[in-house]
């Protein structure tokens, strides 16, 4: 809790960038507030908030930063092709396996990656519209969702 509440002071100094005496106390404040609600809502009561799963979400941006690169070159290359070679599809993908917050981690990392859009999420099961064939197939190879599975994983 304290590390948490070190973090919001913090971003709070850092991002206002004012430092009048009723600011500071807002500041104060508000940061205190947040942290007694995080904590009334049980927020770190769970494995998810340990450093080794922030470890592994850090390996996992790195990656999905990758993809989101690759995935733009081929989506520009698309665009820019005079055949303009688009085949768009909408399937479904099973996320019942993962957790509700992976499922959200998971369509979310979908929708970053360009040429794919996660539109619904409804019983573990995710609605995603892909510009391309092959981004299709890329996703139902199953590489994201390996990956976002093994953020939790002991």
């Amino acid at each position: 809790m304290l590390t948490l509440l070190l973090i919001l002071v913090l971003a709070w100094l850092f991002w206002s960038g004012l430092f009048t005496p009723l600011l500071l106390i807002v500041g104060a404040l508000s940061c205190a507030l947040t942290v007694y609600l995080v904590r009334r809502m049980g927020y770190f009561d769970t494995q998810l908030f340990t450093p080794r799963y922030f470890v592994r979400l850090a390996g996992y941006w790195g990656w999905l930063l990758w993809e989101v690169v690759r995935s733009s070159v081929q989506v520009a290359r698309v665009v820019l092709s005079p055949s303009l070679p688009v085949s768009p599809q909408v399937l479904k993908i099973d996320a019942e396996d993962l957790e509700p917050v992976d499922q959200v981690v998971f369509g979310n990392s979908i929708t970053l990656t360009p040429g794919t859009l996660a539109l619904d999420l409804h019983d573990g099961k995710l609605l995603v519209h892909t510009l391309t064939r092959e981004g299709a197939d890329a996703l139902c190879q199953g590489e994201m969702k390996r990956r976002v599975a093994a953020l939790r994983s002991v």
